[in-house]
């Protein structure tokens, strides 16, 4: 058994890695977009300083309708716009353009959820001082929300290790691709248990960091 890991090490190792890439790029997008959109979709809600009902309703419309799709479904929807994209509709870049339409409103959704949390009187304080709306939403919203913020980002973090995960069932790579290849097509229990351990492992090691980021931004 140690020998078989041993042989199989450079496939892991490689695998690794490239679930690294995948999930580190489509965060890094999912954050970039998801962050305003989730913005948008609190300053544009009834009573806020940025109220529209248009778009508000048009965004959390798109926002929930890409939320509801399976996240295997969605990666063969999207075949057309990712060959689009990136040119091809498999491997590990291929997978990141599914990845981060997946999280961007997954992400959206959480930012959104975390500025509710922030009391109401801070935000009439800030208008009442005289403060603009891009001072509210840098000062108030996103400082106030920081550590919640934070705990979005490690959940949308463990959630892509897990799409990429899928996104293995359809040449996506990473460690899901190797779990199907040599652990379900070729009867490997030994290599579809290591590929689960280095899962957990990965998934606890995210949540450890997560947590300690999010209390050290915890400035209450």
């Amino acid at each position: 058994m140690v020998e078989h890991i041993i042989e199989m090490l450079p496939d892991l190792n490689k695998a690794f890695f490239e679930t690294i890439y995948m999930v580190g790029i489509a965060l890094l997008v999912s954050v970039i977009i998801g962050l305003p959109l989730g913005v948008l979709l609190f300053v544009t809600d009834q009573g806020m300083f940025w109220e529209n009902k248009l778009v508000k309703s048009t965004v959390g419309f798109l926002v929930n309708l890409i939320r509801s799709i399976p996240f295997i479904i969605l990666l063969v929807l999207l075949i057309p716009f990712t060959i689009l994209i990136v040119g091809k509709a498999i491997g590990p870049t291929a997978a990141i353009v599914s990845l981060s339409v997946a999280a961007i409103p997954f992400y959206a959704r959480i930012v959104e959820t975390s500025f509710r949390e922030i009391d109401k009187g801070v935000i009439e304080a800030a208008i009442a001082v005289g403060a603009t709306p891009w001072m509210i939403i840098k000062d108030v919203l996103i400082s106030e929300a920081k550590p919640s913020l934070i705990q979005g980002i490690t959940l949308t973090t463990i959630s892509l290790v897990a799409y990429s995960a899928m996104a293995g069932t359809v040449g996506g790579g990473g460690i899901g691709d190797l779990a199907i290849r040599f652990g379900y097509y070729r009867y490997d229990t030994v290599i579809m248990f290591t590929t689960v351990i280095l899962l957990v492992i990965l998934v606890q090691l995210i949540q450890f960091i997560g947590d300690r980021w999010a209390k050290y931004a915890d400035k209450r």
